[in-house]
């Protein structure tokens, strides 16, 4: 039996988890405890038009980018349970769409894929577009907000998830700002890690979450290509 779970992912977009009943999946996993942004600040006269999201779907990976032993998934029907933080004023005030990870841009992709090639694994791929200032300031606030809880739980419909996060160093050389952490995610005993690193480029945002290894090996590529136009 799988338990779905509802995470926390930089407050982007509604990510279901399946977690194993008996074991966690810890392929290229550390132990982890909340997010990370360095950058400039955006800029007047930096922000580019935004990109439709038929351009953005255009510019997301596929399986063809990442090499054998992906299998894109099939997106999910948005859930809308009701969703309480607690232990975390900051992120609570920020609304049940910042706790399931959710930002109202208008413009988004989204790809999803499960790595067979040694365990079973996920990434995620989001792409956002809007003017820089607003990427920035939406996922900033987020980011604050989980930055100065490092423990704490979302509930999420009848399901208890205990969460933590750890503070990591953003890849630097990549776009304009940039954000990264590992949160950990706690139901019945079990606990999966995944890693979030998001780019802002101009008016682009993208996020790739997932097991930490996977995140780490497609992160250069799918910037490369967002960027590039696909």
């Amino acid at each position: 039996m799988r338990v779905r779970t509802v995470t926390t992912i930089l407050g982007i977009s509604a990510v279901l988890l399946a977690v194993p009943a008996c074991s966690a999946d810890t392929t290229g996993m550390t132990p982890g405890t909340a997010p990370s942004s360095v950058g400039e600040p955006a800029r007047p006269g930096q922000n580019a038009a935004p990109l439709s999201s038929a351009a953005l779907k255009a510019r997301l990976l596929d399986e063809q980018d990442l090499g054998s032993g992906y299998l894109r998934k099939p997106e999910r029907v948005t859930r809308h349970d009701d969703v309480t933080v607690i232990g975390c004023p900051a992120l609570n005030k920020l609304g049940g769409d910042a706790a399931t990870g959710s930002l109202t841009f208008p413009r988004k992709a989204k790809a999803t894929f499960t790595y067979t090639g040694s365990s079973s694994s996920e990434v995620s791929e989001e792409l956002y577009s809007d003017s820089a200032n607003t990427l920035s300031d939406s996922i900033g606030q987020i980011f604050d907000a989980m930055t100065g809880c490092p423990t704490y739980q979302v509930v999420a419909g009848s399901t208890v998830i205990d969460m933590a996060t750890q503070k990591l160093t953003a890849p630097r050389r990549l776009g304009d700002e940039q954000w990264s952490q590992l949160l950990t995610f706690s139901v019945g005993g079990q606990s999966t890690v995944v890693k979030q690193t998001a780019i802002r480029d101009g008016s682009l945002l993208l996020v790739v979450s997932g097991s930490p290894a996977l995140v780490d090996r497609h992160l250069d590529k799918a910037l490369a290509k967002a960027t590039a136009g696909g």
